[in-house]
């Protein structure tokens, strides 16, 4: 059946689908969504009416003819280019942490030593992924993309890392884009969860304008803005049984201490600091999403990818999240289905772009090129 919906659109490195839910919320037309992990490509295939053809593939590997036919489209059909790149490379753990100095440094201050913090390391980490920004950009130009989305974490910015984003902008521009960069805070676009990503938009057409936020974040007050969407809202009605995951029963060794967090708080509702009377931890020695758990009036922190036993958000009422809520915080649409054990549900969730925020800036791409 031919399709008469908008812009089509390409996602690269489509994960679990974020991206290309937005895109599609965003009036486009997604026609082909590319990933390499195949329990990915399994959540795809379960949403296919969202995300077009599925192509198990390494970016690497294909060309921009390819991605053009694999969209069942010509060389001169119009096409928007979306995605973000593996962000383990640019992510604060890979240039904050690898040294262990960071952990001495913690070590020794409670320890009542006087030290001077070390500073991040400057240099980049040798990672094969970093490539795959450039393998974004090829594609984007081998497929005369009339525009494109590119998402990747804050601290793509950081000056490690900076070369690869001013890198990627300055070859846009040089094959004459128009290129937007702009940081995007999830709640400010009706997300409960407060995470962060920076974007870049680019047209052949005309500037893309960075999208204005439409709701209030913390005790902001704005008129014409929508209020903040709370956890609490976003996991109405998944607190039953028949969404109930083996997984999210806590036992074990900070069981009982994550029983007496209180919500919005994490392991430092068990120092000195906080007033406890037999304090378990010293402030600043873990990290600060330790036994932290949901505050059921505000949005979430950052759902992570791969979240240790005793890393939260976890629920305020003392569990781990269910994959559904993880997914609902995300701003997944309700009964998107997830594949793969709890583990790689989890992973996709906590890799994906928010919808909600994905479709506002697909939308400025959107409204540049036509």
């Amino acid at each position: 059946m031919a399709r008469t919906r908008g812009i089509p659109v390409i996602d690269l490195f489509a994960g679990a689908g974020g991206l290309g839910i937005g895109a599609g919320q965003a009036g486009c037309d997604v026609r082909a969504s590319v990933e390499l992990d195949q329990h990915a490509c399994d959540t795809l295939r379960l949403n296919r009416a969202t995300h077009g053809e599925v192509v198990q593939a390494d970016v690497s590997t294909l060309s921009g003819d390819g991605l053009r036919e694999a969209g069942g489209l010509s060389p001169s059909d119009p096409l928007i280019v979306v995605g973000g790149a593996p962000c383990q490379p640019f992510s604060k753990a890979a240039y904050w942490v690898e040294t262990g100095e960071e952990s001495r440094y913690r070590r020794a201050r409670a320890a009542g030593e006087v030290l001077v913090r070390p500073a991040a390391p400057t240099q980049a980490r040798p990672d094969e992924r970093r490539t795959l920004v450039e393998e974004f950009w090829r594609l984007i130009y081998e497929s005369n993309a009339d525009g494109f989305v590119f998402e990747n974490v804050p601290s793509i910015r950081h000056p490690r890392n900076k070369p690869v984003l001013d890198g990627f902008r300055q070859a846009a521009l040089d094959a004459g884009y128009e290129v937007t960069e702009t940081l995007g805070n999830a709640a400010r676009f009706g997300v409960a969860q407060t995470r962060e990503r920076v974007f870049l938009l680019g047209s052949r057409k005309r500037k893309p304008v960075a999208p204005l936020p439409t709701h209030l974040v913390g005790r902001e007050v704005s008129e014409g803005l929508k209020p903040t969407v709370t956890a609490r809202e976003a996991l109405h009605g998944l607190d039953g049984a028949d969404f109930f995951e083996p997984e999210e029963v806590v036992s074990g060794r900070w069981a009982e201490h994550l029983r007496t967090v209180p919500p919005g708080s994490n392991y430092k509702a068990h120092t000195s600091w906080a007033g406890h009377p037999e304090p378990s931890f010293v402030t600043e020695t873990r990290f600060w999403n330790f036994l932290l758990k949901l505050d059921p009036e505000r949005p979430s922190w950052t759902i992570a990818a791969s979240p240790g036993p005793w890393t939260g958000p976890f629920h305020w009422d003392t569990r781990r999240l269910r994959t559904v809520e993880m997914a609902a915080l995300q701003g997944f649409p309700r009964g998107y289905q997830l594949s793969g054990p709890r583990r790689e549900r989890v992973r996709q969730i906590g890799n994906a772009v928010p919808p909600p925020m994905a479709a506002a800036m697909a939308r400025s791409v959107l409204e540049a090129v036509a």
